[in-house]
């Protein structure tokens, strides 16, 4: 009866053990499915863009030309040639034009969200409008302004219609030819921002208005105690965005002028550097100090403006 009860035992143990067995390769498996979808985004994330990344902090500590095979490790002296050098950042002068241009663009993207995300006629006409400019091929939009702001070309057509005489060079005058680009942006870049607080805005619960409304509040009060609140990570989120391209604008002023006439900005510069004078070592070192600069305005965004934080009741 011993030798039974010891059989019974052991039998009962395998049947046991094979359910665990295949309890932890069942885990194995669901734990190591998300990985082999996530395998190709990320061989193409590393190859295109952390490797070209290293690649660039690399060269940035020598003097490759950019065609030779062979180089030379010179150490931190792109860095210094670039910190004591003042009119490599002269460019960035360019960049408060727009600046500005971003923070109308933001006021502007708010304004029509606000306006459109209440019961207006056409709104959906007047969304497509707004949202189309973004879709739009940046090179595309650089051709057409060209020959938008050409010298009696449409734009001065328009204002002779509202009695504003004469031919201007919008792209040719150094005290015209950044408000002219930096108004280019404003019309392209008006549609990301403009989507992004109407779904901010459109997620606010409808209980909320009708609550403000019994209680007699308008319009502006609505904006002010209830929208503006929600809308506080967004407009961070566009501050950082705003921040960061206006810091390497490059298209619209390359196709449009090609950086002449006091339109060049940091990233046009660093692209001359690189294929027209054959310096992509120092071409590198900008690229670094350019994101560093990007990486260190979000940081402070971050810390003057703190993401606020959704405790559990």
């Amino acid at each position: 009866m011993t030798s039974t009860l010891r059989r019974g035992a052991a039998g009962g143990t395998r049947p046991r053990d094979a359910a665990r067995h295949s309890r932890s390769r069942r885990d194995w498996r669901q734990g190591l499915t998300p990985w082999l979808f996530l395998l190709v985004p990320l061989a193409l994330l590393v190859t295109f863009s952390y490797v070209p990344i290293i690649n660039m902090v690399v060269y940035s500590f020598t003097d490759w030309d950019g065609v030779s095979p062979d180089y030379t490790f010179t150490g931190l002296e792109n860095y210094a040639e670039i910190f004591t050098r003042p009119e490599l950042f002269k460019v960035f002068v360019a960049s408060a034009y727009y600046l500005g241009a971003a923070v109308l663009q933001i006021v502007l993207a708010l304004y029509f969200a606000t306006m459109l995300s209440f019961n207006t006629r056409f709104r959906n006409l007047f969304k497509g409008i707004l949202f189309f400019p973004y879709l739009v091929n940046g090179v595309a939009i650089g051709f057409v302004f060209l020959y938008f702001f050409q010298e009696g070309g449409t734009f001065d057509s328009v204002l002779r219609l509202f009695g504003v005489g004469g031919e201007h060079l919008w792209l040719g005058d150094p005290d015209l030819v950044n408000f002219s680009l930096a108004g280019v942006s404003v019309w392209r870049f008006l549609g990301l921002n403009f989507v992004l607080f109407l779904g901010a805005i459109q997620s606010i619960p409808p209980e909320l208005y009708e609550a403000a409304e019994l209680d007699g509040a308008g319009r502006w009060q609505q904006f002010r105690h209830i929208i503006a609140p929600s809308l506080r990570p967004i407009i961070g989120l566009t501050a950082i965005l705003a921040i960061s391209g206006c810091l390497s604008v490059f298209e619209i002023p390359y196709i449009m002028t090609g950086g002449a006439g006091a339109s060049e900005t940091f990233v046009i510069q660093t692209v001359k550097l690189a294929f027209r004078f054959n310096k992509t070592g120092l071409a590198s070192a900008a690229a670094v100090v350019l994101l560093v600069i990007i990486l260190l305005v979000a940081w402070l965004q971050r810390r003057l403006v703190p993401e606020e934080r959704v405790t559990p009741s």
